[in-house]
C-alpha cells in the first residue's frame, strides 16, 4: 500500500476548539489519499483513508472485494483494470456500503468480471455456481459515477439503499450474447427509497432495469440493449413486496425480449402503486412490446392472473417504436377488479400482433 498525506491545520484547529468528538476528528485522524494494488490491503485498511484508490487490483478466486462499513464521506476511485478469480461460489465480488460515499473510476478504468469462465447459458437457473457482482447494500445519501463494468457472471449490481445515485454507468455483458451469458440483470432494485439511475448504458441477456421493492425510484435517460426491457417485478414471494412512486422515462430499448414490464407472482401478495412508464423509444423487440402480467412464475408464466398483487395508480404514456413481425405489440392479462385507476395515453407501437388473449383490460386502455 502507497500511503500520502496531506496535512489539514485549519480542520485540526476546529477538531482543538471542539467540546467532543465529531466528524471532523473523525477525518483528521485519516490519511487523506491510500492507493492500494491489492483486494486484502484494501479491505483491511479502508477505514484509515478519506480517499481510496483502487490500483489494477486482481482480486483472488472465490473472495470479495469488500468495501463495506466504510467511514462517512469516503472517496473511492477504480483506476486501472480490476479482475477477479474464477471459482464457482456465490459471490458477490464487489461489496460497498456505508453514508455519504462517492465511487467513481478514473479514464480508461474497467471492471471485468470475467463472466465467460462462469457463463454456461443457465445463469441462476442451474449449472455452475455463478457470483453476483456488485452489492451496494446498506448505502446512504451516496454515489457511483461513471463505471465502466464488462462481463458479469450474473447480476450486475444489487441495490438496496436509500438515497443513492446510479450515474453514467456502462454495463457491457455483449460477450455473452453468442457464450451463455444468462440473467446478467444490470440493476435489480429491492427494499430502497430515493433510488435515482440515470444515463445507463447496458448490453446484456436479461432486464436492464428490474425494481422487486422499494419507493421513489427513478430511472432516466438509459440505452437498453439485447436483455428483457425495463421491469416493474417480479414482485411478490419476498420479504418486501411493495412498489410505490417509481418513474421510468426517457429511454430507449433496442434488440430485446420486451420493451416495458409489469410482472407480479402468481398467489402472492403486495402491491404495484403509482408507476409511470413516459417516453421510451423501441425497436427490434422479439416478445413483447408493453406487457403486464399478473400470473408470473419464473420460466413459466401460468397463464392464469391473481389478485393479491393489484396494480393500481400506473401511467404508461409516450411509448413509442416497433416489434418484430412476430412479437405482440400490448399484452395485458389481470386479475378481475386487481388493474385499475390506468392513465394511457401517447402508445404507438408497430409491426407486431395485436393479442386476442388480454384480460379484464382497465377502462381506457387499448390492448
Amino acid at each position: 500500500m502507497r500511503t500520502s498525506i496531506i496535512p489539514m491545520l485549519a480542520l485540526a484547529a476546529a477538531v482543538s476548539a471542539a467540546p467532543g468528538p465529531s466528524r471532523v476528528s473523525e477525518i483528521v485522524g485519516r490519511a487523506s489519499t491510500c492507493t492500494f494494488t491489492s483486494a486484502a490491503s484494501a479491505s483491511a485498511s479502508k477505514k484509515s483513508c478519506s480517499t481510496i484508490v483502487l490500483d489494477n487490483i486482481e482480486v483472488p478466486a472465490g473472495e470479495t472485494l469488500d468495501l463495506s462499513s466504510l467511514q462517512d464521506g469516503t472517496k473511492v476511485i477504480f483506476r486501472g483494470e480490476t479482475t477477479f478469480g474464477y471459482e464457482e461460489w456465490k459471490g458477490p465480488l464487489i461489496r460497498f456500503s456505508g453514508s455519504n460515499i462517492e465511487i467513481t473510476g478514473e479514464e480508461g478504468h474497467v471492471i471485468n468480471g470475467g463472466g465467460a469462465s462462469w457463463w454456461d447459458g443457465k445463469g441462476t437457473n442451474g449449472g455452475k455456481d455463478k457470483p453476483k457482482f456488485f452489492y451496494a447494500h446498506s448505502m446512504t445519501d451516496s454515489s457511483i459515477t461513471g463505471l465502466n463494468v464488462k462481463n458479469t457472471p450474473v447480476q450486475a449490481f444489487s441495490v438496496q439503499a436509500d438515497n443513492l445515485v446510479l450515474d453514467s454507468i456502462t454495463i457491457d455483458n455483449s460477450d455473452g450474447d453468442d457464450n451463455g451469458g444468462h440473467n446478467t440483470d444490470a440493476f435489480d432494485v429491492g427494499e430502497s427509497t430515493y433510488i435515482t439511475i440515470s444515463n445507463a448504458n447496458v448490453k446484456n441477456q436479461d432486464d436492464c432495469l428490474a425494481v422487486n421493492s422499494g419507493e421513489n425510484i427513478v430511472f432516466t435517460g438509459g440505452y437498453c440493449s439485447g436483455g428483457h426491457g425495463l421491469s416493474i417485478g417480479s414482485v411478490g414471494g419476498r420479504d418486501d413486496n411493495t412498489v410505490k412512486n417509481v418513474t421510468i422515462s426517457d429511454s430507449t430499448v433496442t434488440n430485446s425480449a420486451n420493451g416495458v414490464r409489469i410482472k407480479t407472482v402468481y398467489e402472492a401478495t403486495g402491491e404495484v402503486s403509482d408507476v409511470t412508464f413516459s417516453n421510451i423509444e423501441l425497436s427490434n423487440i422479439s416478445d413483447y412490446g408493453i406487457v403486464i402480467e399478473q400470473d408470473y412464475e419464473n420460466g413459466s408464466p401460468t397463464g392464469t392472473p391473481t389478485t393479491g398483487v393489484p396494480i393500481t395508480g400506473l401511467t404508461v404514456e409516450g411509448i413509442t417504436g416497433s416489434v418484430e413481425s412476430d412479437a405482440t405489440n400490448v399484452y395485458i392479462l389481470c386479475g378481475s377488479g386487481s388493474c385499475s385507476d390506468w392513465t394511457w395515453s401517447g402508445i404507438d407501437l408497430t409491426g407486431g400482433k395485436t393479442s386476442s388473449k388480454c384480460s379484464n383490460v382497465p377502462s381506457g386502455v387499448s390492448c
